[in-house]
């Protein structure tokens, strides 16, 4: 009995998706740099640092970053946030993921579960299912602060101005896959992100998927600065350009 013909690689993807893929992947490693960073990343098993990666090939450390954050957003590598024993912001530790030699679409992060949850709590009343998300956000952000802090017993010790504390709230978004960041404007201080994790979940959803996100950023502020009160002025499910959250 004849073996079946082993099925071709990208076999089943239709044009658009085939080029989606390719995109992706040029995306990614259509930098001669970018491509030596990854065989960099990948033969140090502990992961490195984008400072370490600027120092390896004498690029600024935002240049480093770029790539870095590029590689991890193509899903090629995963980024941890490591706590220090001191005050400051924690690093990132960047390392490769798991190999794949098929072609593959970069990981739609959280997206199915997220239409899950959202699902779920559509059977709620509107307010109670984005109060609900929101208290799910903060006590998620809360234990992500808590592996960020050094266990010193003091309360807070970690970072001592609520300008140290976005920074780092704005890290482990950008961790989460928010690419967010940091920066004055106005008079005020404001966490900006510039793309969501939660995909379509969020455009159908937005009442719970934001609320999440809301409940994170305050959970996160509360465990490293103190209780805030941060002011969401703009939202990409909105039709902004970017979410914004005011402190």
């Amino acid at each position: 009995m004849t073996e079946p013909a082993a099925k071709p690689r990208g076999a089943g993807l239709s044009a658009d998706e085939f080029s989606a893929a390719v995109s992706a992947v040029t995306s990614a490693f259509g930098d001669p740099t970018r491509r030596d960073i990854y065989l960099f990343v990948r033969a140090d098993a502990d992961g490195v640092t984008a400072a370490e990666v600027a120092e390896r090939f004498e690029l600024h450390p935002n240049v480093a970053r770029h790539h870095l954050e590029k590689l991890t957003a193509g899903g090629y590598l995963t980024v941890e946030l490591a706590r220090h024993e001191t005050a400051g912001r924690p690093s990132k530790r960047y390392r490769a993921g798991e190999l794949d030699t098929s072609l593959n679409f970069p990981p739609r992060r959280d997206d199915l579960l997220a239409t899950l949850l959202a699902r779920s709590l559509e059977l709620l009343d509107p307010d109670q299912a984005a109060t609900m998300a929101e208290e799910v956000g903060y006590d998620y952000g809360l234990a992500i602060a808590a592996r960020m802090t050094p266990e010193t017993g003091d309360a807070g010790a970690g970072h001592r101005s609520v300008r140290a504390a976005l920074a780092t709230v704005a890290d482990a978004l950008t961790a989460h896959g928010f690419a967010a960041h940091a920066e004055a404007s106005g008079g005020s201080l404001t966490i900006v992100s510039e793309q969501c994790p939660f995909g379509d979940a969020a455009k159908k959803y937005p009442h719970v998927v934001c609320s999440v996100d809301r409940g994170m950023i305050r959970g996160m502020l509360a465990g490293l600065y103190g209780d805030t009160h941060p002011l969401f002025t703009e939202s990409r499910p909105a039709g902004d350009d970017h979410c914004v959250a005011r402190v």
